[in-house]
């Protein structure tokens, strides 16, 4: 695993807002986490837990953008594996700048053959944490490109992003409603070959070109969540019976919901 960066990169991730690194798996690891992605996404849809995948109804729109399945590692071992591992951890905290990494999700995301576009929008806004630190990283289980739906990116934006946000729906440009002064700005497409990572901020505005060909583009994905951050009152993925003992303000450290897979050491 390539999980390490130099200043350059972290330099060009705080002022871009997203890191593309090549190469961040080789041939065997991404073998594994293909298989990994594959037998749990297979698991969950077969589930009856449909809180946890959005192919509830699978004509809808939202669910012909790309099968979501979160929290994969609560229930597949293997994925629990890949997803746990502390380089991620640091990698993701010396990014970010950080002295603590949690795991705020992981999730599948396949674009389907033909699958529809994925709407410019933020990722911090729908969670229950507020950082102007957390980031995500994007791991391509398939080549992503311009042709299957690779991801764009705005540089820049997470440093004047706002609470608002956009639904992914329909309207691709409803982000814009909120940041008319974003239009101007020239997106970055991040396509990348199979094997890569692609690490962002959860205010950087992003999303992604509709699948043109017959074949899925697979990628797996994990938001992460500074150390430290509180409860913001918004429920997201947090399990019902845990968001019903929390109040505004309260500190998200519950080791089970919320793992802790990197500190940074006092040395």
């Amino acid at each position: 695993m390539r999980d390490q960066v130099d200043e350059r990169q972290i330099a060009q991730y705080r002022e871009q807002g997203f890191l593309i690194i090549e190469g961040f798996l080789d041939a065997d690891e991404l073998a594994d986490w293909r298989k990994q992605v594959d037998e749990a996404v297979y698991e969950r849809l077969e589930s009856r837990d449909q809180g946890l995948h959005n192919q509830g109804d699978p004509d809808s729109y939202y669910a012909r953008v790309f099968t979501q399945c979160l929290k994969l590692a609560d229930t597949h071992e293997g994925m629990r594996r890949l997803m746990r591992d502390e380089r991620l951890g640091r990698l993701a905290g010396t990014l970010a700048g950080v002295d603590g990494i949690r795991i705020w999700h992981d999730q599948a995301l396949i674009k389907p053959p033909f699958g529809n576009p994925t709407a410019w929008h933020l990722d911090n806004p729908y969670w229950s944490f507020t950082s102007r630190d957390a980031i995500s990283l994007w791991v391509a289980l398939d080549d992503a490109t311009q042709a299957n739906g690779c991801m764009w990116y705005l540089p820049g934006t997470h440093l004047t992003a706002r609470p608002e946000n956009a639904d992914i729906g329909e309207d691709i440009a409803g982000l814009f409603r909120a940041y008319p002064e974003w239009r101007s700005i020239e997106p970055v497409c991040a396509a990348c070959p199979a094997g890569s990572a692609v690490l962002h901020n959860g205010l950087t505005a992003h999303g992604a070109g509709a699948n043109m060909t017959h074949r899925p583009r697979r990628a797996m994905t994990c938001a992460y969540m500074p150390d430290g951050s509180t409860f913001n009152g918004i429920q997201n993925v947090l399990p019902a019976d845990y968001f019903a003992t929390l109040k505004v303000g309260d500190l998200l450290d519950d080791p089970v919901v919320t793992p802790l897979i990197w500190k940074r050491s006092a040395a």
